[in-house]
């Protein structure tokens, strides 16, 4: 993530900021900019080229503090959202604002490795779309809702934003790392496995790293949760959880790059690491061993100084390398 500076003072920004905390002004994030701009009292920005632009008509309903081009109209991450909770889910809509703000932090993410991002409204068999469901028990007609991917559309289980509920479920499924954006990187890598692997040359690949796509995927399930992942599953596999299907192992590994990729250019906008940009090298490879694996290494003692758990509780073996060099070569950048 950027680190950002208001146009007016130059105090130190965040992302989600919506105000100035220095100098008051309001603020809004422009996609198109890559960067948060001064809105004036009616929540107007008027780009470079004399565009007017004006803030997300979601601004008290999810925090969404970015630009829409239509007045009282939603932003591009806004108009993603396909199902949201109905205003008598008092619960979802707690946790509605959580789920938006990871949302709105993957397409970043996407944008900044060059992923294109299309919604399902341009295009309706090949875009991406988002169910955001809550499965709050107090709600009547609440129901399970399963965390996945089909055809473009994801879904997710807006009960996740809550910390105690997605920290017992962690708890339960021995997990060394669950959070809201994590799911959004997860299942978006289902997505983009279904949009870019395609062509022989790609798909050989893929199945020689990952295995083979075509077994059946209930059955793996079955599988995995009856007898638990093999016994040297940590030689190939960063997770237990992506050991069940080859669909599961491209998805960890798509999180990871993300995960990677992200908190490098983090770490590098507030000092921690002078580096060039990720997608700046031929192999992520070289970004894993030379950046990401002493730099993690800081990060997680750094935590442990504090008493908190590791940031980065996971070990990258030999093999993942290969798989995360793969994922990387999906951008159209390196295609």
């Amino acid at each position: 993530m950027k680190s950002f500076r208001c146009r007016v003072c130059d105090n130190p920004l965040f992302f989600e900021n919506s105000v100035c905390v220095s100098c008051g002004t309001a603020l809004a994030f422009s996609r198109a900019e890559r960067a948060i701009v001064p809105v004036d009292e009616h929540g107007r920005y008027v780009d470079a080229g004399g565009l007017v632009w004006h803030v997300c008509a979601n601004l008290n309903l999810s925090g969404c503090t970015w630009l829409a081009p239509i007045e009282g109209g939603q932003c591009f991450a806004c108009d993603l959202t396909r199902t949201r909770p109905n205003d008598e889910d008092l619960e979802g809509l707690a946790n509605f604002p959580v789920a938006e703000q990871a949302k709105r932090h993957l397409v970043v993410d996407l944008d900044t490795l060059g992923f294109p991002v299309v919604g399902k409204e341009t295009d309706p068999e090949n875009g991406l779309a988002f169910d955001l469901l809550s499965s709050a028990p107090s709600v009547e007609g609440g129901s399970n809702v399963v965390i996945g991917h089909e055809d473009g559309v994801i879904t997710i289980d807006l009960a996740e934003g809550d910390d105690a509920y997605r920290e017992r479920v962690r708890t339960q499924l021995a997990e060394p790392y669950r959070t809201m954006l994590g799911h959004f990187r997860h299942e978006v890598g289902h997505y983009y496995e279904w949009q870019l692997v395609r062509g022989e040359e790609r798909m050989t690949r893929c199945r020689e790293l990952f295995g083979d796509e075509s077994a059946d995927y209930q059955a793996e399930i079955e599988r995995h949760y009856a007898e638990g992942p093999p016994a040297d599953w940590a030689e190939n596999y960063l997770s237990t959880y992506a050991t069940m299907h080859p669909f599961e192992d491209f998805a960890e590994t798509w999180a990871h790059f993300l995960h990677i990729s992200d908190t490098i250019e983090t770490a590098g906008e507030y000092g921690l690491t002078s580096v060039a940009p990720v997608t700046a090298f031929s192999s992520f490879r070289d970004v894993v061993t030379g950046i990401w694996v002493p730099l993690s290494a800081a990060l997680n003692m750094i935590n442990r100084s504090m008493g908190k758990d590791d940031l980065y509780p996971f070990v990258i073996p030999a093999p993942v390398l290969d798989k995360l060099d793969f994922v990387a070569g999906l951008a159209p950048s390196r295609s």
